[in-house]
């Protein structure tokens, strides 16, 4: 596919093609899950499956394998493959019509403002349902696989097998436990696929994701460790010790189950919170036993059964290496902005062909730092108002950021700073201009994903001439000098001129001090860096329509994959046992689980050359909080039409008509 020269339909044509690839994504996706809920019944164990199995046989993939690749792991690579064309579409028709007032956007839009729920945070509509809907799923097919294993064992049958009636529950439940722990495996890579279309066709982002991932690695682990915790009793119980010695060829290899769980046991360890803060490193090196843990569990299950789990992993590995990819390459660092409240602003050069939404992130690495840990940071550069230049905002206030801020606030900084990038990564598409004002609250460094905003914004008013929305940046911070963060909302080659016109009116509020402070006063500092000519423009790593790439890579290694297993199974497995070994269905034993000029050293002391202008439309207030039950009465006051919001961390943005307001 000659995707550099592929160019997608007219407007009108992308909406008919992403409403009808939208709708097939619909389908598909709503007949996998409709599978998940029908797994443990009956009526899919021995009417459907065996009818599956029956018309999917063959010498290539076997009496069973055929029908899981039909039914489990094709349904989300169509799904994955749709996407990314969806994304495509919807990606080049956010450029082509960024001057155009939408009332559209996302056909899911509605469903992504967020909701505060105690114990949960801040979640969306839609990650909320599917939050719901998962936990309900788990509980369904375990109850159902209790009810239908509970209702065959009597008395009568347990004395025939020479158990007693507890113990034959307590097989059938350690069993059931660990396919209910397989479902919540399948589900566990999707939300740490960064680059991953299911998740963007869904309306979901990956960071907005990644405390599912957290909350299903807790599940999945409790229930294989409950799965193996079973079964130790059990053969306690009955005497059968040696079970767990046992490594069969063919079948269910308990060995292996068992270094699975060991490893993943080793993983969760060290992802709780307290660990995971004070011992980064620790916990970033034992991750990477998921490797250990995936392969045993594939040699502990088979590789039949590991194909229910497969699409999300295979998606997760795709991604992973296109990151790898990505972070061998070193970035070229232009410049730094240092601030006098412990904050500085890295600007690194990034080729014309990189666009990205605002606010969001990508993931850095500082080698003379850490070789090992990659922070998040969201980014405050437009890429239409700034087409060469990418900028990220970093406040000091972990031992890493601190240790970055000294080498650069140091009065003889540093010449060179290696540096590495992953992404960016973040939403499909934000539609404000379809807004009539914006009302942004943040805390801290939360103004940071704001301004990226104001300065989309800027782009869109200065160059394509079209009607901006009205902006009410409301910004809390600690001290005065947390103030110089606002002054970062024009960029480095930016004009106080530019802000006319855009109808922008910030709130400051210094909450921890009750009049001004000399601090106000201190500049900031601008350090420009020498070039390294090792170090390159951040470029997509898949190039211009990286979704297309994607889509392709994606569907080749798949049929790839669908191959070589074929070639197995026919010219291996299948002379050896003919296809006479009984492999166990679902009911079987399972598992346990770029500048023209540089200038060398360019120290220059600059007044928040901004401040002139941009002041002027800030209202700074000591000693007090921002009156939160008023923009809450704002936002009661529009209707419910008019309201979108967004979550970016522990900020909120508010969009809402001006009347109202």
């Amino acid at each position: 596919m000659d995707t550099q020269s592929w160019s997608p339909p007219s407007d009108g044509g992308n909406k008919t093609m992403t409403a009808a690839i939208m709708a097939v994504v619909t389908a598909v996706l709503g007949g996998y899950l409709f599978l998940w809920v029908m797994m443990p019944t009956n009526a899919y164990r021995q009417t459907w499956l065996p009818e599956l199995r029956s018309q999917t046989a063959s010498t290539y993939f076997g009496t069973t394998q055929g029908a899981t690749f039909l039914v489990f792991t094709s349904p989300v690579m169509l799904i994955a493959a749709l996407g990314c064309l969806y994304l495509h579409l919807r990606h080049k028709s956010r450029f082509n019509n960024l001057s155009k007032r939408s009332n559209g956007g996302h056909r899911l839009g509605k469903y992504q403002r967020p909701l505060i729920i105690k114990g949960l945070g801040i979640v969306s509509g839609i990650e909320l349902a599917f939050f719901l809907m998962f936990m309900a799923l788990l509980l369904w097919n375990f109850a159902a696989y209790l009810h239908l294993s509970f209702s065959k064992i009597t008395p009568n049958s347990a004395a025939q097998t020479g158990e007693k009636l507890w113990e034959a529950k307590l097989d059938a439940a350690a069993l059931r436990l660990g396919l209910v722990g397989n479902i919540g495996l399948s589900f566990l890579f999707f939300p740490v696929t960064r680059g991953s279309s299911v998740l963007g066709v869904l309306g979901l982002t990956w960071e907005a994701s990644v405390k599912y991932h957290i909350w299903v690695g807790h599940i999945v682990m409790a229930l294989f460790t409950a799965h193996g915790l079973c079964y130790l009793i059990y053969w306690a119980a009955t005497h059968q010790f040696s079970e767990m010695v046992k490594w069969e060829k063919t079948g269910i290899s308990n060995v292996a189950g068992e270094i699975s769980l060991a490893a993943g046991l080793l993983l969760w360890a060290t992802t709780f919170p307290r660990i995971r803060r004070n011992m980064f490193e620790l916990f970033f090196c034992t991750h990477h036993l998921y490797i250990l843990f995936v392969f045993f569990f594939v040699l502990h299950v088979g590789i039949i059964y590991t194909c229910i789990m497969l699409p999300g992993f295979f998606l997760f590995m795709i991604d992973r290496y296109l990151r790898f990819l990505q972070s061998r390459r070193g970035v070229r660092l232009m410049s730094a902005r240092v601030l006098p409240c412990e904050t500085v602003e890295l600007n690194v050069s990034k080729c014309k062909g990189l666009s990205y939404a605002p606010t969001s992130i990508i993931f850095m690495n500082v080698p003379s730092i850490s070789k090992l840990q990659w922070h998040p940071f969201t980014i405050s550069s437009s890429s239409n108002l700034e087409s060469d230049k990418l900028s990220v905002i970093i406040k000091g206030e972990g031992s890493w950021s601190k240790k970055l801020y000294r080498l650069l606030a140091s009065p003889s900084p540093v010449d060179r700073l290696h540096v590495s990038i992953e992404g960016p990564y973040g939403p499909a598409s934000t539609d404000f201009l379809r807004h009539d004002l914006l009302v942004l609250v943040s805390g801290g460094s939360g103004v940071t994903p704001f301004i990226s905003i104001i300065r989309e914004l800027i782009y869109a008013r200065k160059t394509l001439k079209c009607k901006t929305p009205d902006v009410v940046l409301i910004s809390a911070f600690k001290n005065s000098t947390d103030l110089t963060m606002l002054d970062l909302i024009l960029p480095i080659s930016g004009a106080p001129s530019e802000l006319s016109g855009l109808g922008l009116k910030i709130e400051a509020y210094v909450t921890r001090e009750k009049q001004p402070t000399m601090q106000e006063k201190k500049t900031i500092r601008t350090v420009s860096f020498k070039p390294n000519p090792s170090d390159a423009p951040l470029a997509p790593i898949l190039g211009q329509n990286s979704w297309l790439w994607l889509g392709a890579i994606m569907s080749s290694s798949f049929i790839i994959y669908l191959i070589s297993i074929g070639v197995l199974t026919r010219f291996y497995i299948y002379p050896i046992d003919r296809n006479t070994n009984k492999i166990q269905n679902m009911e079987g034993t399972t598992p346990v689980a770029s500048p023209n000029s540089w200038h060398y050293n360019a120290d220059r002391e600059l007044e928040s050359f901004p401040q002139q202008s941009l002041w002027q439309s800030i209202d700074v207030h000591y000693g007090e909080r921002p009156d939160l039950k008023r923009i809450e009465h704002w936002s009661a006051c529009m209707r419910a039409e008019e309201i979108e919001t967004r979550s970016c961390k522990h900020m909120f943005i508010w969009f809402g008509s001006k009347s109202a307001f």
